[in-house]
């Protein structure tokens, strides 16, 4: 998943149910930097300029 081994499982007493519900629908290092890859900074500060607007 992109995280260092035992990130969760390595926690003392956390049963598996527990450390699924720790990961929930965390994004992961490695979706995280493909998305910004892919997307265009000019993009992104026209979205942000587009939210700012009232």
């Amino acid at each position: 998943m992109g995280v260092d081994e035992g990130h969760v499982t390595a926690v003392p007493g956390l049963s598996r149910s527990a450390q699924l519900t720790a990961l929930g629908n965390g994004v992961v290092p490695q979706q995280a930097s493909s998305a910004l890859q892919l997307l265009d900074v000019a993009d992104l500060l026209a979205a942000a300029r587009w939210c700012g607007r009232r």
